[in-house]
This record gives C-alpha cells, structure tokens and sequence, in this order.
C-alpha cells in the first residue's frame, strides 16, 4: 500500500513546514502556493493539504478560505494551532544596518509593520512564503534580509539578525488539513465549518440564519462575511459552530437552512484541537454520561401499562 502524501505550503522551511511535521502521518510534500495546493488535493495528485487558515493578528487567510468556499469541493479534516515567531534572517556577515530589502510572505509581513517602521531605509518585497524569501536571500549576493522561521534560517544557512520581531507576544496561526472526501468522525468536541448563500439582500437575512443556531442552543465561534465575486454589495457567511454533522441537533439546524437559503456549503466537521480542548471533550464524554444515566433512571420509573 503506497504512503500517503499531504501537501504543505514550501519550501522548506515555511511555518506549514513546521506544522505538518507535527502531524506524525504521511510523507509531506512542498506546493509553492495555496491556490495550488488546493488544486493538487482536488485533482487527485495529493492525499491531503495542510494550509494556513487564520492568523490571530492578521486574520483569516484569503487564498485559503476562498479557494475551499468558491473553487474546491473539500473537507476539512483536522486542525493545527501553532504559535508563530518571526525572525529576521540574512546571510552570515550582512548586519541589521546594511540591509537594503525584507522579504516575506504577504501575512508575515503585515504581522511586523511595528518593527518593519523602524527600518524605513529598507524596501519590502513580497515572496509567495516565509521559506521562498529565505532562499531567496540565501542565493542572493545582496545585502537582504527575509522574515521566516528559526527553522528556514537553519535550512537556508541564515542568521537571525533579531528574533520574535512580530508585533503582539500571542501571535498564533490555525492550520487546517483538508481532504476530497471523508468527513472526521465524531469526538463530542468537535467544530463544523459552513458558507451560506442568500438568494437576495433583505433586511433580517442575517438575523434568519442566526436564529436557527440560536433556537438549538448552537454556539457560533466564528461569523465572517466574504464578497461572493458576483458584484458589489454580493455577500456570503462563512459560519463555525460548536458541533458535529453527525449530531442531530446540527444536522437538523443544517436541513433547515439548506431548506431556506440559495445554497448551503458544507466545509467540514473536526475536532478541536489543543490541551483545552482535550479537557474540554472529556467534560462532555462526561456529562453526557451522566445525562444518560439520569435519563435512564427516570425511564427506569415509568410505570407498565396494567
């Protein structure tokens, strides 16, 4: 049986680099952009992708969130929460002050506007990721700099000019791992992932969707509109929740909208990840243990017809 490969956002080096190490399952292949990666899980040549989805300073990742709610077919199957610390590396020799041009990717780059003011001598460039700016500076004789990770430094041979230069301390990245077909199984701590689409703008509309969840005691972690490219004013809602499509409070609050709305797109239901989030699915095992047990106790009590 042939090893199963998951794309990562490359080269080497880059923030997926360090994320899909930690996954401990497949052979992990670079992709030089989301877009394709995406592409090359749809198509067939890849088993799975790992792309970045969310920043906690940047927000979420355009390239990502539009190719899964407009060009791909996939499911999310997973995700990975990695704090993010950004170096600046140039090569052995090249100091802060002789440093003509920063590279990085688009995300990285915005994450250290405060420290990129203190270099107002230096030009900024976008690379297609953390790791192609470090081998760019790498096989470069100029005196630039890219923001990357410890791990491109090493790879790429740089020195950390100054490390952990991005803006906030809580800096964190939410990778999620995609797939063409299976939807994760259930782990009573799970998160589901949508896109609605309206038929037209009316006043309520959002209120309408909204409401479903509320009136089924689902929680909402995250609400996000995104133009649909179909024309100004044009708006979709990419909605997370607490929740598996396999329970049926969430399954009958998805048959609901999908019977209400021009389209339902379904993106995902996945466990949550982190040492909380363990804690967190062992309280609900739990108390859903002990409301079957009460539940059982009353049925217990039910008197036989005579």
């Amino acid at each position: 049986m042939s090893e199963t490969t998951i794309g990562f956002l490359g080269p080497a080096g880059s923030f997926s680099h360090e994320a899909v190490t930690t996954l401990g399952e497949g052979r992990a292949v670079a992709v030089g952009t989301i877009g394709d990666l995406l592409a090359e899980i749809a198509q067939g040549r890849l088993d799975r992708a790992l792309v970045p989805i969310e920043n906690a300073i940047e927000g979420t990742v355009s390239a990502t969130i539009d190719g899964l709610v407009f060009d791909y077919d996939l499911y999310i199957e997973r995700e990975v929460v990695r704090p993010i610390h950004l170096h600046l590396l140039a090569r052995p020799g090249v100091s802060l002050d002789q440093v003509t041009t920063v590279y990085s990717y688009v995300h990285a780059l915005a994450q250290i506007r405060g420290f990129l003011a203190g270099l107002p001598g230096a030009a900024v460039v976008q690379s297609t990721s953390t790791s192609e700016a470090a081998r760019l500076v790498a096989e470069s004789d100029e005196p630039w700099a890219a923001v990357g990770s410890a791990m491109a430094g090493e790879i790429f041979g740089l020195a950390s000019l100054a490390a952990d230069i991005e803006d906030h301390p809580d800096n964190a990245t939410r990778f999620v791992v995609v797939g063409r077909d299976a939807i994760a199984a259930p782990t009573g701590h799970d998160r589901t992932t949508i896109v609605c689409f309206q038929d037209n703008d009316r006043p309520g509309s959002l209120y309408g969707i909204l409401g479903r969840f509320a009136a089924r005691d689902i929680n909402l972690t995250k609400l996000e509109s995104r133009p649909t490219k179909r024309g100004l004013g044009d708006y979709c809602f990419v909605i997370e929740f607490e929740g598996h499509v396999d329970d049926d409070i969430v399954a009958d609050c998805l048959v609901d909208l999908q019977a209400h709305l021009a389209r339902v797109k379904f993106l995902g239901s996945y466990p949550v990840t982190g040492e909380e989030a363990t804690h967190r699915r062992v309280e609900v095992e739990e108390a859903r243990r002990a409301a079957a047990n009460w539940m059982a106790s009353l049925r217990s009590r039910v008197r036989t017809s005579s």
